[in-house]
């Protein structure tokens, strides 16, 4: 171990580490947090470029012509701190970033009606007990609405808009011009990264009957959880373009970010433990966490939706990526970079160096690896994505263009979104603390973790 150098201000300083002194943890908490700000202070800095809101407000623009995948893109691009664009430009750019929401065909329900007729081979009155015209929700390719069955199970029922199958596949066909703009605005190498992975998935994501089989699967495995909750979906009420799952009423995010601080922080543990939690716990996950997906229920069970992008992780791949954060979090540089050289991610010949890499690794997983309470705010959580995946950065030039093996990359945004996602939620924890069950098989030191083991026991 390495612990007993000298740390570079540039580099994440966390609160502690194996092995170190009290002294040392005060220092590095100090710097922590300074390093943090000053991230911020940078990603600010570039953001006031007229050319970089320029290029975005054009970005918005082809995406506006776009359907499903623009819905898709407006909600990881929604997640990032608005406030990071200077007062003149944000109205500006918030109303241009809308248009990726608003741009949801406006269906009447007469054309809705018809998919499920069409789909389930029978008249709507046939097939539900109840129906109500008007929708609850509108989701990326399909709007959702409320129904009931004709035992009594009241159910949503998400429905594809017609022909956005047919849409989404052209879109895909066409993502070139889409390349040239996203290699030129704010998130250019992440985004292209996204952009491939969602021509890889889009298909399963349009076919409902394959969600509706895996949120069955999720919602079995959760049963009886203490705080995590995920609605029992209806295969055999659902099809390709149509999607029946159990309704669950609950309090959406923004009620949940006005709650007081200490809900807002288990609310953040819970989601912490779902999205990143299940991938190190049963080698499966959501690929997709947003706040759209989230309902705190009356009971204060958090329940979690949308299961169309899923995905499932080799133990061995899994066990790679724990060894990576575990090195990182003991300040192993030379480690961490052997790792790296192995597994193909970085080319020996390219002149990386072990501090680089090192230092790269914490601008993207700092959060948590702080083992002290961190708040996370929206401003924290978008300097740090950006930081890592900016390629105008010249810090990290070297890290940016090595290869990250495609099985690493879902893992390393649901990572990314999950941060975001309790940055908006501004919630607080010691992230690192909750990692450490997974990291290291150590016993829970919060009563969620406590909860949790108790119930896989």
């Amino acid at each position: 171990m390495t612990g007993s150098k000298p740390v570079s201000t540039s580099r994440l300083a966390r609160g502690s580490k194996l092995g170190a002194v009290v002294a040392v943890q005060a220092v590095r908490k100090r710097r922590t947090k300074l390093a943090m700000i000053g991230r911020s202070a940078e990603v600010r800095a570039r953001m006031a470029d007229e050319s970089v809101l320029h290029l975005a407000e054009s970005l918005v623009s082809v995406l506006g012509q776009m359907k499903g995948l623009a819905m898709k893109l407006g909600q990881l691009l929604s997640l990032l701190d608005v406030e990071l664009v200077p007062p003149r430009y944000r109205e500006s750019f918030q109303r241009r970033l809308a248009v990726l929401f608003d741009h949801a065909p406006q269906v009447d329900f007469a054309a809705m009606r018809g998919v499920i007729e069409e789909d389930l081979g029978k008249p709507l009155d046939e097939l539900f007990a109840e129906f109500e015209p008007e929708p609850i929700a509108a989701a990326s390719i399909g709007q959702v609405y409320r129904a009931r069955l004709f035992d009594g199970t009241a159910v949503a029922v998400k429905v594809q808009y017609p022909g956005i199958d047919l849409a989404v596949r052209a879109d895909l066909r066409n993502l070139g011009m889409l390349r040239v703009l996203m290699q030129q605005v704010m998130l250019p190498g992440f985004t292209l990264g996204v952009l491939d992975e969602m021509r890889a998935n889009f298909e399963n994501e349009l076919d409902y009957e394959v969600e509706a089989r895996t949120q069955r699967h999720v919602a079995n495995m959760y049963a009886d959880h203490p705080f995590i909750t995920v609605p029992q979906a209806f295969p055999e009420y659902s099809s390709r373009r149509v999607l029946v799952t159990e309704y669950t009423p609950g309090l959406d995010f923004e009620a949940m970010r006005a709650l007081p601080d200490a809900e807002r922080d288990r609310i953040g543990e819970i989601v912490y433990r779902f999205y990143v939690g299940s991938l190190f716990e049963f080698a499966e996950f959501c690929g997709d966490p947003h706040p759209g997906n989230l309902l705190l229920r009356p009971d204060g069970r958090v329940a979690f939706l949308d299961f169309g992008l899923y995905k499932r992780m080799a133990r061995e791949h899994i066990a790679f990526e724990a060894t990576c954060l575990r090195a990182a979090a003991e300040d192993r540089d030379d480690d961490l970079y052997r790792l790296m050289v192995e597994r193909g991610v970085i080319d020996e010949q390219s002149g990386v160096t072990p501090e680089e890499c090192y230092d790269y690794v914490l601008s993207a997983a700092e959060w948590s690896l702080v083992d002290e309470d961190l708040p996370l705010t929206p401003e924290l959580a978008s300097a740090a994505f950006l930081h890592a995946v900016d390629p105008r950065i010249a810090e990290f030039d070297g890290m940016r263009r090595q290869n990250l093996p495609p099985e690493h990359l879902f893992s390393r945004r649901v990572d990314f979104w999950t941060c975001a996602t309790l940055g908006q939620l501004r919630a607080t924890a010691n992230w690192h603390r909750i990692a450490r069950e997974w990291l290291y098989d150590e016993e829970p030191i919060t009563e969620l973790g406590r909860l949790h083991r108790d119930w896989r026991m």
